[in-house]
């Protein structure tokens, strides 16, 4: 298959699996709308961090290493699935704080900055944070990529899952950073960041209780 076509079943693969509700979708999501719009777009950063490294790790042949030892891939589910859970709790915890409107001066400028960084740091930790990604990409590319693939294809594909993952991040960000999500988060923010943490819980209990399936 050319290298084209087998990059394009690849993207169309990877741009399902990025579409789908999951952690990161939840916390993009959140971020854009109870933030702002550049800390969304720094999560969304984040994410296509996290999907290139698990990329990479797929070409490196992660797949085979955690299905040969299992208890890796058992502490990775339980880490992962605790990380979630401690997200879940920071969500829960501050649903009732209201959010405050920053005046724009050097100081909120400079700490609108170091909101970003956490911004990308959180997105790229709840990103890596699910192992089964890391699976699902390889299994991709186990299906569609041959043996014998050139470098020039193997350098390419994590950077294919980057600009997917960024894109549709992105573009959540910025539809749910518009100003009628935003009014309506801050109207309803104690109870739609209740249904965020619940999600966010689930999630890391259905990686949890997960564990011993390779």
């Amino acid at each position: 298959m050319h290298e084209i076509l087998i990059a394009s079943a690849v993207a169309s693969a990877i741009a399902l699996g990025a579409m789908s509700p999951g952690p990161s979708f939840v916390m993009v999501a959140r971020i854009a709308v109870s933030r702002s719009r550049q800390q969304g777009l720094a999560a969304a950063f984040g994410m296509g961090v996290g999907g290139s490294v698990f990329a990479a790790a797929a070409l490196l042949g992660l797949q085979a290493l955690l299905t040969a030892v299992p208890w890796l891939y058992l502490g990775l589910k339980l880490a992962g699935g605790a990380y979630l859970l401690l997200m879940a709790y920071r969500i829960w915890s501050a649903a009732p704080d209201s959010l405050s409107v920053v005046t724009e001066t050097p100081q909120a400028r400079g700490s609108q900055v170091g909101s970003v960084r956490r911004a990308f740091v959180l997105g790229l930790g709840t990103q890596l944070s699910n192992p089964k990604t890391a699976i699902v990409i390889a299994s991709i590319f186990a299906s569609l990529v041959p043996q014998q693939a050139s470098s020039r294809l193997l350098i390419a594909l994590p950077l294919l899952v980057f600009a997917i993952e960024v894109l549709w991040y992105s573009t959540v960000a910025l539809l749910l950073s518009a100003v009628a999500p935003r009014e309506a988060y801050l109207r309803y923010k104690a109870g739609l960041d209740r249904v965020a943490s619940s999600v966010m819980a689930l999630l890391g209990l259905r990686l949890i209780l997960s564990v011993g399936k390779i």
